[in-house]
C-alpha cells in the first residue's frame, strides 16, 4: 500500500485553469469577448474543446465573474463534459482570477503537486498536441513551463519624447530579438507554487502578468517550449477577422 502511494505521488495529474472573468473591453460586443460566438460558437469553446480532447487532463476548472455563473451559456458550454467545472472566483485582475480558482482547487482538494496548465480563453487557436507538447516537456524535466514562439520580427524602441503634442511617433533604436521569446499559453506549474507565488506577487504590487513571470519572481527559471503562430490571443477586432479565417479554414 505504502508503495502504491509512493508511485501514485510520483505520477501528479494534470488540470486546465482558465481565467474568463475578463470584460473583453477593447473587442466591444454585448457580451465578454470569450462568450462571444466566433465562426459558429462562442470563443471559450474552443479552448475546452481543446482540453477536453486531450487525454493527460483530468479535470478543467473556469474562472468567472460571480455576477456570470448563472448565465445560460455555461451550461451550453459544459454540456459535452463532465470533467469542466465553472467557478464564481473571477476577481478584478487576472491575476486575482487565477490565485482564487487555484485555491478553490486546493480547497476542493486537487493534490498540491498536481500540474496545473493556465490558458488564455482568448487563444482558441490552442490544439490538443500543443497541450500534450508541452506536458511532456514539462512532466520529462520535472520543472514547469510555458508555450512561447521565438521572436521573428525587428523590435524597435519609440522614443518617449516623440510623441508629446501630437507628433509622430519616432524610433529610437532598434533592440536585437536574439533571445527574445513571446510568451503564449498554457502556462504549466505545480498546483501549491503556483498559487503561493502568485499571492506573493500580488502581495507585493509585482507587474506580474502571466503565470510565468510570478514563477520567475519567486526564484525559478521556467522552460520555453515552442507554440505556434496560430496560437495568438485574440485582443483587436483585427484578431478577431484573422481567427475568424483560421478556424473556419480548418473546419473544412
Amino acid at each position: 500500500m505504502h508503495a502504491g502511494n509512493q508511485s501514485s505521488q510520483s505520477l501528479p495529474q494534470c488540470h486546465a485553469l482558465l481565467p474568463t472573468a475578463g470584460t473583453g473591453s477593447r473587442l466591444g460586443g454585448a457580451l465578454p469577448k470569450q462568450f462571444q460566438e466566433l465562426a459558429g460558437k462562442p470563443m471559450l469553446a474552443y479552448a475546452l474543446e481543446a482540453f477536453i480532447n486531450t487525454p493527460e487532463i483530468t479535470s478543467i476548472w473556469v474562472g468567472v465573474s460571480p455576477g456570470f455563473i448563472d448565465n445560460p451559456i455555461l451550461s451550453t458550454l459544459s454540456a459535452n463534459s463532465s470533467s469542466v467545472r465553472f467557478l464564481p472566483s473571477g476577481g478584478p485582475t487576472r491575476q486575482e482570477t487565477v490565485r482564487n480558482t487555484l485555491a478553490a482547487m486546493l480547497k476542493a482538494g486537487i493534490p498540491e503537486n498536481d500540474w496545473i496548465l493556465v490558458h488564455d480563453a482568448a487563444r482558441p487557436g490552442i490544439s490538443p498536441e500543443l497541450i500534450q507538447k508541452l506536458i511532456g516537456a514539462v512532466s520529462q524535466s520535472g520543472e514547469g513551463g510555458l508555450l512561447a514562439m521565438p521572436l521573428a520580427d525587428t523590435l524597435k524602441m519609440a522614443d518617449a519624447n516623440s510623441a508629446i503634442a501630437g507628433n509622430p511617433t519616432r524610433a529610437l533604436k532598434t533592440i536585437s530579438r536574439d533571445h527574445l521569446w513571446q510568451a503564449q499559453t498554457p502556462q504549466m506549474f505545480g498546483l501549491k507554487r503556483l498559487h503561493d507565488a502568485i499571492a506573493e506577487g500580488i502581495r507585493l504590487e509585482a507587474d506580474i502578468t502571466d503565470e510565468a513571470s510570478a514563477m520567475e519572481l519567486a526564484g525559478t527559471s521556467p522552460l520555453l517550449i515552442e507554440g505556434a503562430t496560430r496560437n495568438f490571443k485574440v485582443t483587436h477586432p483585427a484578431d478577431w477577422e484573422l481567427m475568424q479565417a483560421i478556424l473556419q479554414t480548418s473546419v473544412k
